[in-house]
């Protein structure tokens, strides 16, 4: 991955689908120094755990023949919620005037799942997309693979 270089003031949001990261870089560009501003989680249960009952069955309008119906796929649905929460919430701070410019740091379908629910103000700010998992790693750690340093 190729350095990247972060703004004075510049929000790093690190995230996936159940942990956000709000970083601020309070140091220069040339000496970066990400301090975490807020965190946001929620309890990342696997799909099994958020069913409550086996898919259902329908019947055909036409004929005796029955088809099941697919298993919702709660986990996803959880991610997706958590991410849409995520993406108002930075909306918020960019319409307040908190967040001047911001970089996402999220895996691929972390991205995929949050990209399409930027609003068009907080679409003008993100500067730069970064698809990594990070999320996990201690802040200095997220600095060092972000800048090469």
């Amino acid at each position: 991955m190729a350095a990247l270089l972060i703004r004075h003031g510049e929000w790093v949001v690190v995230c996936d689908g159940a942990k956000a990261l709000i970083l601020e870089n309070v140091g220069d560009i040339n000496s970066p120094n990400l301090k975490t501003m807020e965190v946001f989680e929620q309890t990342d249960l696997p799909t099994h755990a958020l069913g409550t009952d086996v898919p259902g069955r329908s019947i055909n309008s036409v004929g005796n023949t029955r088809s099941a119906v697919e298993q919702t796929d709660w986990h996803d649905q959880a991610e997706r919620a958590f991410l849409v929460h995520l993406a108002r919430h930075l909306d918020g701070a960019v319409s307040s005037g908190k967040a001047k410019s911001m970089i996402v740091v999220a895996p691929p379908r972390a991205l995929g799942m949050i990209r399409p629910v930027y609003s068009q103000l907080l679409k003008g700010v993100v500067r730069a997309e970064v698809d990594k998992d990070f999320v996990k790693m201690p802040v200095h750690e997220i600095e060092k693979h972000l800048t090469g340093g």
